[in-house]
C-alpha cells in the first residue's frame, strides 16, 4: 500500500506542474488562435524539409548531451545509459521551473544507470559548470555578430526594454555563477565551500545553510575527481556542450527556413540565443506558457502572418518540450525497477 501510495504521489508531483504550464499557454494563445487561418500555413516540401532539419538538430542535441555524460564519466556510462540520463533530465527540466532543471537530478539518474555515486556527482557539476561557460562565452560572441539594436528591436518600447532587463539580469547570474564553480572546481574548492557555508550561516540566509554545505562537499569531491580528467576529454565535454547547445539554436533556424524564406538567420540564431538566456529563470514548469510568448515576441517580425508564428511556436515547443515530456514517461518506471550494478 505505501509503495502504491508513493508511486500515486509521484505522478501527483509530475502531473500537477504539466497541467499548469498547459494551461498558462492555452490561456496565453486563446485570443489568437483561428483554425481557419492555421488550415492554410502551406507545408510544401521546403516546410517539410524544414521541420526534417529541425528533428535532425533534436537527434543532434541529445547526441552531445550523451556524449558528455559518457565522456565524462570515464566511459563508464556506455551509450544507452548515457541517451537514458540525457533523456530523464530533460523530462526533469520540463516538469521543474527552468531556475531548477535537469542538471540537480543527472546525479541521481546516473547513479540508477550504475555510475557511483561520487563521480555522478563530479559529472553533475562539471557539466553545470560546461553550460554556464558555454552560455557566458556564446552571449558577447552573438554581440559581436549582430548589432544589439536588432537583438532587442521590438516595436513596443517597454517590452523591449524589459526584456533587455531581465536578459542581463539572468546573464549576470549565470556569469557568477560559471565563476564561483571555476573556482570551486580548479582554483580552491575549500575555500570556497567555507566562504558559502559562512555566508549562509547569516540569521536571513540559514535556511539554505545545509543544502549549501552539502553543495560545498559535493565541489570538494567533484575537484578531486577532476584531477583524472586530460585534455582530451575535456575537450571531448566541451565539443559535446557545443554540439548539444547549438543544435537546440539552430532547431528554430531549422523551423524559419521551411516556413519563412527569407529569414535573416543570423539574426534568428542570435534571437534564439536571447530567449534561452531568458528562459533560464522562469517560474511554470519548463517554462511553459512564458516560452510561446517570448517565442511570438521575438520572431513575429520575421514571418508574414500570426497563423505561420503560431504553427511555428507550437512546433518549435513540441520538439523542445512535449517531446521530452512523452519519452521522460516511457523511462521513468522502468528506472525504477532496474537492477544497478555500481561501475
Amino acid at each position: 500500500m505505501t509503495k502504491m501510495n508513493s508511486r500515486a504521489s509521484t505522478w501527483i508531483r509530475i502531473t500537477i506542474p504539466i497541467i499548469i504550464g498547459v494551461a498558462v499557454a492555452i490561456l496565453l494563445f486563446r485570443k489568437d488562435f483561428n483554425p481557419e487561418a492555421i488550415r492554410q500555413v502551406d507545408f510544401d516540401a521546403r516546410a517539410w524539409t524544414g521541420i526534417t532539419f529541425a528533428l535532425i538538430c533534436v537527434v543532434l542535441r541529445e547526441a552531445g548531451m550523451a556524449w558528455r555524460f559518457k565522456a565524462l564519466s570515464g566511459d563508464r556510462l556506455s551509450w544507452g545509459p548515457s541517451i537514458r540520463v540525457t533523456l530523464l533530465c530533460e523530462f526533469t527540466s520540463c516538469i521543474t521551473p527552468t531556475s531548477v532543471g535537469g542538471s540537480a537530478a543527472s546525479a541521481i539518474f546516473m547513479t540508477r544507470n550504475g555510475l557511483k555515486a561520487g563521480r555522478a556527482t563530479a559529472v553533475m557539476l562539471t557539466t553545470l559548470f560546461l553550460d554556464e561557460l558555454f552560455i557566458t562565452l556564446i552571449v558577447p560572441i552573438t554581440f559581436l555578430l549582430i548589432p544589439y539594436k536588432e537583438l532587442f528591436g521590438f516595436d513596443n518600447v517597454s517590452l523591449a526594454h524589459d526584456l533587455q532587463v531581465g536578459f542581463w539580469a539572468v546573464y549576470g547570474i549565470l556569469a557568477a555563477w560559471c565563476i564561483v564553480l571555476w573556482l570551486g572546481l580548479f582554483v580552491s574548492p575549500k575555500s570556497i565551500k567555507t566562504l558559502l557555508v559562512k555566508i549562509f550561516s547569516l540569521p536571513i540566509l540559514h535556511r539554505w545553510r545545509q543544502p549549501v554545505e552539502t553543495a560545498g562537499n559535493d565541489l570538494v569531491v567533484t575537484a578531486h575527481e577532476l584531477q583524472h580528467c586530460n585534455i582530451v576529454t575535456w575537450a571531448k565535454a566541451f565539443g559535446a556542450t557545443a554540439l548539444s547547445w547549438m543544435a537546440r539554436f539552430l532547431t528554430v533556424n531549422a523551423l524559419l527556413w521551411g516556413f519563412a524564406a527569407g529569414t535573416d538567420q543570423l539574426l534568428a540564431l542570435g534571437r534564439q540565443i536571447a530567449v534561452w538566456v531568458l528562459l533560464m529563470f522562469t517560474p511554470t514548469p519548463g517554462g511553459s506558457g512564458l516560452s510561446e510568448w517570448i517565442f511570438t515576441k521575438y520572431y513575429g517580425d520575421m514571418v508574414s502572418t500570426a497563423a505561420i508564428i503560431m504553427v511555428l511556436a507550437l512546433m518549435w515547443r513540441l520538439l523542445t518540450y512535449y517531446l521530452y515530456l512523452f519519452a521522460g514517461i516511457v523511462l521513468l518506471p522502468s528506472l525504477s525497477k532496474k537492477k544497478i550494478k555500481k561501475i
